[in-house]
C-alpha cells in the first residue's frame, strides 16, 4: 500500500507523520486490499486553531472511501478520521461477506452440474400436446379464468401475431 501524507499551510512534524502512518497500517486488519491512502492536513485560515484532515482510501475493485474531519488538534482529528475509516471499512467488509455467490464448488461434493450427467441418467417425461384451433382474445381470457394451474397462455390475435396472456399477482391479466 502506498501512503501519501501532505500538509497544506501546515508544517508536518515527524511525530505527526509517524502517528498517521501507524494509524493507516492498522486499517489492514479488514483484509480489503487498500491500494493507496492519501492524507491531506489543511490549516484553516479563518480559525487560527482549526485543522482539517482528509483521508482518502483507494480499495481494489474501484472502491474509494473519503473521510473529512475538522478539529482544533491534529492528533484528535486524525484519530477520529481513522475511527470513522475503520467503521466504513467494517461495513464494507460485512457487505462483501454477506453477499455470497453460490456455485457448484460452494455446494460441495453432493452437487453435480447438469452438463456432467450421463445421457443414460437423463429422464424425459412426455407430455400430451393439445392440438386445436388457435384461440382468440376472449377465448384466452376464459381459458385462463377456468384453469388454476396454468399461469399463461399463447394465442393468435386478429392480425395473426402470436401473443402471450398471463395472470398477474393482483388478479388482472397482462398481455405481451
Amino acid at each position: 500500500m502506498s501512503k501519501n501524507i501532505v500538509g497544506r499551510r501546515f508544517d508536518l512534524s515527524d511525530s505527526i507523520r509517524e502517528h498517521i502512518s501507524t494509524s493507516i497500517d492498522a486499517l489492514n486488519m479488514y483484509n480489503l486490499e487498500i491500494i493507496s491512502s492519501n492524507t491531506i492536513i489543511t490549516a484553516n485560515n479563518k480559525s487560527k486553531e482549526g485543522v482539517s484532515v482528509e483521508l482518502v482510501l483507494n480499495l481494489k475493485d474501484k472502491n474509494t472511501i473519503v473521510i473529512t474531519q475538522r478539529d482544533k488538534d491534529v492528533y484528535n482529528a486524525t484519530d477520529i478520521a481513522i475511527e470513522r475509516a475503520k467503521k466504513a471499512l467494517r461495513r464494507h467488509a460485512d457487505k462483501i461477506k454477506s453477499h455470497k455467490v453460490m456455485s457448484f464448488k460452494d455446494l460441495g461434493l453432493d452437487a453435480e452440474a447438469v452438463l456432467d450427467l450421463e445421457p443414460e441418467e437423463v429422464e424425459l417425461v412426455p407430455m400430451e400436446l393439445e392440438l386445436h384451433k388457435p384461440l382468440d382474445f376472449d377465448e384466452a381470457i376464459d381459458a385462463l379464468k377456468a384453469e388454476k394451474k396454468r399461469q399463461f397462455i399463447v394465442f393468435n390475435d386478429h392480425d395473426g401475431l402470436m401473443r402471450v396472456m398471463y395472470k398477474r399477482a393482483d388478479g388482472k391479466f397482462g398481455l405481451y
